[in-house]
């Protein structure tokens, strides 16, 4: 049974999430210097965190003409909605708030990072970066339905939108097993909304790191953060969602949370350094065309199940 409200699951649930998206960047690190055929030593790996206190002592950019506010708050928003996403993700047997819709909270914090990005590449002013900002418009609206629809799956086979009771409902039999396109396609949406690896089209080289690009110091740093804990979120969401939560034999709850949560992390870090990056236009034809109306399919199954054991 998940415990929810306890005082300090507020303030655990960010700590945890900032490790674990620290936990990737270190990962993803340890993969380039390999790929770069450089042996892994800890200072390779800690490499991304030393640029950490210079981009804090950095002055902001400013540029001619740009809604300095609106800029700011896009910036914001990526990483804010990343951390409110986690409080209602179990981990173990607590949770920040278990509500009744659990899995709408999240998806709503999600679409948060479309408002987020949109105002982070409009605000400077910039050709470049409102480029990003369509693109990741352009890439929402193609991984966007095919992710709701994998949510609705693991929702339909629990009868419930709490994340807690859909740990719950698994009793043993994963869904990842009996909804596993449902959930290959949430993890390509959370590396969509995290555009990262393959969908890193937003922030593309060919457009001056789009989104990224007018960005510098403390605003560059929250947003390069935004897409780790974004990416961890993902992650740790899996673990309720298609893996049975902190279900498992001889170790406590919150064990079993983390060791597939950083299972899934790994996952994703390794999957994203090995596909090219995907032009918005051509997702946009793969999800419409084949994935959308498989994961309509996939959402059938558990509704078709249930109503046999009804």
């Amino acid at each position: 049974m998940v415990e929810a409200g306890a005082w300090w699951t507020p303030l655990a649930a960010p700590a945890l999430l900032l490790g674990l998206a620290a936990l990737a960047v270190a990962g993803d690190a340890a993969l380039d210097a390999r790929g770069a055929g450089r042996s892994v030593t800890p200072a390779g790996v800690l490499r991304p965190f030393l640029a950490v206190p210079r981009a804090l002592v950095e002055q902001p950019r400013r540029l001619p003409a740009s809604d300095r506010w609106l800029w700011r708050l896009g910036v914001v928003t990526v990483p804010v909605a990343a951390v409110l996403s986690t409080l209602v993700i179990p981990f173990g047997d607590h949770v920040a708030a278990d509500l009744s819709v659990g899995v709408v909270w999240f998806n709503a914090m999600e679409v948060m990072t479309w408002a987020g990005l949109w105002l982070a590449g409009w605000g400077p002013n910039a050709a470049f970066s409102l480029v990003g900002g369509y693109r990741f418009l352009a890439q929402g609206l193609a991984y966007e339905l095919p992710l709701m629809f994998a949510l609705i799956s693991a929702a339909t086979g629990a009868r419930s939108l709490r994340v807690s009771g859909i740990a719950e409902a698994q009793h043993g039999l994963w869904y990842a097993v009996w909804m596993p396109f449902a959930f290959a396609v949430y993890l390509a949406g959370v590396l969509a909304f995290s555009f990262l690896g393959p969908f890193a089209y937003p922030a593309g080289r060919d457009i001056a790191d789009g989104v990224l690009g007018e960005t510098c110091g403390v605003d560059r740093l929250l947003l390069r953060a935004g897409r780790w804990l974004w990416l961890a979120a993902g992650a740790a969401m899996a673990v309720p969602l298609f893996l049975g939560g902190g279900a498992g034999p001889w170790l406590p709850a919150w064990v079993w949370s983390l060791v597939k949560t950083l299972l899934v992390l790994g996952l994703l870090v390794w999957v994203m350094r090995r596909l090219p990056v995907v032009r918005a236009d051509r997702y946009v034809e793969v999800a419409w065309v084949v994935l959308l109306p498989a994961a309509v399919a996939q959402a059938l199954v558990p509704a078709l199940v249930g109503l046999g054991a009804g």
